[in-house]
């Protein structure tokens, strides 16, 4: 019986994830001319006790390759505790071209970063939205290049992408892969036409969209989906006006984990965010990924127990190793393109990673920042 259910999961699994290949290659990489920027931005950055991460993103931000009139900085301080606010207005001293405000969050919901956008949006002096988090670096054409895609596309939502910046340890490759996965799931579903996942470190949007659809109105409960939900209404509205950016010039790169605990947090988290997802096609393939992961730690705990002799295993396993590489290797070559090594050792721990992470959230709270939210 096990055999069956390993196989009839397997399949499914397969059928999807070889779909989300055939997604990526059809979202094709844009090309930059040099036209003369004219998009204005309003960068937004939500951010809580970050006075270690501040100073990059800040710097980051202040090479940029782009005219200093037509963006501002909306920095809105989620109640720190620590020098994140002397940071802010150090840099502020020594760039003063670049129109910059600090704000204090306003806490009206059970989503701080939800407020913090919401807090923003009143008071920008320009059109587009960019969101990105104070953990991050940007790329000097970020905006550029952004600009660039507004003006020869009839966009109103532009998704990017987000790798991690690593160090040469294992802990942090794991969660790449793991990164790499979402980001490739992202693109996958862009290109089959079905997309529903985006990344709120590199988001960009018109405030006259978000006003459209209502902003983040109907999904104030979830502490996390400030970027999710709003694409999901995004496209239930104006699917036609809602694109992905593949360029490497726009990849945003934020700091990975280095406590399990606290990336077992965030993974629950970033899973929380499922059961409020409104498509078919995302609750589906959330469901057969955990499924696929679950049966294989059944199947091996079982075969432990003495309850299953595990012939069959092995060849589900490497099945879906198998297909698994083919979108990391995609995704890798884009957003690193560097050697790509067989992730054989994170591919027999992930199973269990996924499937503690994606049982718990449907249960359990998580803690976030120094907070604690319940499901």
């Amino acid at each position: 019986m096990i055999e069956i259910v390993l196989f009839v999961v397997l399949v499914i699994y397969v059928v999807f994830i070889l779909q989300l290949i055939f997604g990526f290659d059809k979202v094709k990489t844009f090309v930059r001319t040099d036209e003369k920027p004219i998009t204005k931005f309003s960068i937004i950055v939500p951010f809580r006790n970050e006075e270690k991460n501040l100073p990059k993103l800040l710097k980051s931000i202040s090479k940029l390759n782009y005219p200093k009139d037509l963006f501002e900085i909306i920095l809105v301080d989620d109640f720190s505790t620590d020098a994140s606010e002397r940071v802010y207005i150090k840099w502020r001293m020594e760039n003063g071209l670049i129109e910059t405000t600090l704000l204090e969050n306003l806490r009206l919901s059970n989503s701080p970063k939800k407020d913090a956008i919401s807090r923003a949006i009143p008071i920008l002096k320009h059109e587009w939205v960019v969101t990105t988090d104070a953990d991050c670096t940007v790329n000097k054409n970020w905006l550029f290049t952004l600009d660039n895609f507004i003006q020869k596309n009839t966009a109103e939502m532009v998704v990017g992408a987000v790798v991690y910046k690593t160090k040469n340890n294992w802990f942090h490759q794991f969660q790449q892969l793991d990164l790499l996965s979402l980001q490739g799931t992202t693109i996958g579903s862009f290109g089959i036409g079905k997309p529903f996942m985006c990344n709120g470190a590199n988001f960009a949007y018109s405030k006259k969209l978000f006003n459209e659809i209502g902003g983040f109105g109907g999904n104030n409960k979830m502490a996390s989906g400030d970027d999710v939900f709003l694409l999901q209404k995004a496209l239930k509205n104006h699917a036609d006006k809602v694109h992905y950016l593949r360029n490497t010039d726009t990849i945003v790169k934020t700091k990975p984990e280095n406590d399990l605990y606290k990336l077992f947090m965030q993974r629950v988290r970033w899973a929380s965010k499922t059961t409020g997802y409104s498509g078919y096609y995302s609750k589906t393939l959330a469901v057969v990924v955990l499924a696929m992961n679950l049966s294989l730690v059944i199947g091996f705990g079982l075969w432990l127990s003495g309850n299953y002799n595990g012939k069959t295993l092995p060849m589900v396993f490497i099945l879906k190793y198998n297909c698994d590489y083919l979108l990391l290797y995609k995704s890798h070559k884009f957003l690193k393109n560097n050697t790509f090594y067989p992730p054989i050792a994170s591919s027999l721990l992930y199973p269990f990673f996924c499937s503690l992470v994606g049982l718990y959230s449907l249960v359990g709270g998580f803690t976030w920042k120094g907070r604690s939210f319940s499901k």
